[in-house]
C-alpha cells in the first residue's frame, strides 16, 4: 500500500522529492492505520508505506523472508532509505539479521504492545502485566479474526480455559479514545473471564522513531 499517490512535483521546486529522497516504511498490516496516522499529524508527506499481512503474527516465520522481498522490491525502486515497522514479533531476532546485514532500523522492542506503550514503561510494569493479555486498537477491533478463529475456539470453544488458564487480566493499550472499540475490548476480556483494565497510549515509542527515521 503506498500511502503517496500524488502526482509527481516536476516544477524543479525546492519541495521537490526523488525515489532516493523518500523513506519506505515497511511494516506489519496490524498498524498500518497508526503509521498513516503519524504520518499525517506530522506532515510526513515523504513517507511512503508498504504493510505485510497482520495474520503473519500467528506465523512468523513468514515476515523475515516478507521484508526480504519487499526490501529487495523497495531498492529495485531505487529507495535508499528504508525503515522497518516491526518489532522482533516473535521472529527470534531474524529481523535484527536482516537490519543488520542490511544497514537499517526497525522499531525498538520486542512487539507492538511494547512500542505503543512506550518500551521503557512496559518493561517497568512487566511484573505487574506478566499475566496480561494485551489487545491494542488493531486487535480490539480484529479479536474474533485474529485470536478467536486462529486458535480454533470459534470450532473447540473448549479450548479457551486450556489457553487462557494462567491470564488474570486483558490489558487494552488503546492509540485512540474510541468508547466502541472500548466496548469491544471489555467484551473480549469477559470472553476470555478475565479482569479488564485500560490504558490509553496514543502511538507511544511508534511516533517518536517514525519521526527519527524521517529526517
Amino acid at each position: 500500500m503506498q500511502t503517496d499517490d500524488r502526482e509527481p512535483d516536476r516544477s524543479g521546486s525546492p519541495g521537490e522529492r526523488t525515489a532516493g529522497d523518500k523513506v519506505h516504511v515497511i511494516a506489519c498490516g496490524a498498524i498500518a492505520r497508526e503509521v498513516l496516522a503519524v504520518q499525517k499529524l506530522n506532515g510526513l508527506d515523504h513517507i511512503e508505506l508498504t504493510c505485510l499481512p497482520a495474520i503473519w503474527h500467528a506465523h512468523p516465520q513468514r515476515i523475515a523472508p516478507g521484508l526480504e522481498q519487499a526490501i529487495v522490491e523497495a531498492r529495485g525502486r531505487g529507495i535508499e532509505k528504508i525503515f522497518i515497522g516491526y518489532a522482533d514479533c516473535g521472529t527470534g531476532g531474524a529481523i535484527d539479521k536482516i537490519c543488520e546485514r542490511e544497514g537499517i532500523e526497525r522499531l525498538s522492542g520486542p512487539h507492538c504492545y511494547s512500542f505503543f506503550a512506550g518500551n521503557a514503561d512496559f518493561a517497568a510494569r512487566w511484573e505487574d502485566d506478566v499475566t496480561a493479555f494485551f489487545l491494542t486498537d488493531f486487535l480490539a477491533r480484529q479479536f474474533e479474526a485474529f485470536v478467536i478463529v486462529p486458535l480454533g475456539l470459534d470450532r473447540h470453544p473448549e479450548l479457551k480455559d486450556m489457553y487462557f488458564a494462567h491470564y488474570t487480566k486483558l490489558v487494552y493499550l488503546s492509540q485512540v479514545e474510541d468508547p466502541a472499540l472500548q466496548e469491544k475490548a471489555k467484551w473480549a476480556a469477559d470472553y476470555l473471564g478475565v479482569a479488564y483494565e485500560y490504558r490509553h497510549t496514543g502511538y507511544g515509542d511508534l511516533q517518536t522513531e517514525l519521526l527519527t527515521a524521517s529526517r
